[in-house]
């Protein structure tokens, strides 16, 4: 039977919450921080709330924020991304992953899967390779990356590379289709328990250039005297808008979804905006999906949310896990 429409989204967490197991809970220890990391000492400022922060409108600070955050909470010692791609937010990617180990958790007898047995497929994995650091470092899962842009691959490769631990446990691909999702990527005998995505934002080059500068405005408005560059925010085309946006990415992913149902045990997305949700659980009953869940999240001021979908039913699904842990 295909799916009922799901209920209304469930409540977003209180504002700010993060995930308990998430490592980002409270203010950041700068001083540890900058101890582990000390080219973060000159980004640091003074916020207009009298603590220490960065300049959030700078790429470069950006950067070197980062490279601190995954080599103080998760021991990657090197990570780098070339000028002008997406620098992600690691606390809010940490919560994606967390809430899909719940998921997984709920067809594993409430335990947490762990290890190498799980394998995460991340649908554009960028530049950063954000998710399969942070899902490895977690939860030891292995993670096959693919992304459209070679230059993505390559940065994303040489992290990994550089990283020699996370050698055998990270694969990136290229998928040199970009009108497919999962089609010319999957090889026939490939199995993953979960994928995840976060889909391109905007709908043309002209509509994600208005959004960066929108971000600009409003982190000129938190701090009135201070002097924004004129870049805009990173990201390449890839990274931030596709014909039809979000809504037509997410369509696409779902309708190929059905033609791998038995490679994925769950596949999902983050969708940003909320209204693109009736269009997305229409296409969840097209394509008769079994069982599908809006999970919602929260980091800071920013409500999101992603969407995760199965065509296994609760009994399969729990075949799938024992099997996975089995020798």
């Amino acid at each position: 039977m295909p799916a009922k429409r799901p209920p209304k989204p469930p409540a977003s967490p209180e504002k700010g919450q993060l995930h308990h197991r998430n490592r980002h809970q409270g203010r950041y220890d700068f001083p540890a921080l900058i101890k582990a990391s000390p080219e973060l000492a000159a980004f640091v400022i003074i916020n207009p709330y009298g603590n220490q922060s960065i300049d959030f409108a700078n790429p470069a600070a950006v950067k070197v924020f980062n490279r601190a955050l995954l080599k103080q909470f998760y021991g990657i010692a090197h990570w780098d991304i070339p000028a002008d791609y997406l620098c992600p937010p690691i606390p809010g990617r940490a919560d994606y992953l967390h809430y899909l180990a719940d998921l997984l958790a709920g067809d594993n007898g409430g335990e947490t899967p762990r290890g190498a047995a799980v394998r995460a497929l991340d649908i554009g994995v960028g530049a950063n390779c954000i998710y399969p650091l942070l899902g490895n470092r977690e939860y030891g899962w292995r993670f096959l990356g693919a992304d459209i842009a070679p230059q993505a691959i390559a940065s994303a490769a040489a992290i990994v590379r550089a990283n020699t631990d996370l050698r055998e446990q990270i694969e990136l691909r290229l998928q040199a289709d970009a009108g497919h999702v999962f089609t010319n990527l999957l090889r026939a005998d490939e199995r993953f328990e979960v994928t995840l995505c976060n889909p391109p934002f905007h709908a043309s080059a002209a509509e994600a250039s208005s959004g960066s500068k929108r971000k600009w405005r409003n982190l000129g408005k938190l701090d009135p005297k201070r002097t924004l560059p004129v870049l805009n925010f990173g990201g390449q085309a890839a990274e931030l808008w596709c014909p039809g946006g979000e809504a037509a990415f997410v369509a696409r992913l779902i309708g190929e979804s059905a033609e791998h149902r038995d490679q994925v045990l769950w596949f999902s997305t983050l969708i940003s905006k909320a209204g693109n949700l009736p269009g997305v659980y229409a296409m969840l009953n097209k394509v008769r999906a079994l069982d599908t869940r809006t999970v919602a999240m929260s980091q800071g001021q920013k409500q999101s949310r992603f969407v995760a979908w199965t065509f296994h039913n609760a009994e399969q699904r729990q075949r799938w896990m024992k099997a996975r842990s089995e020798p």
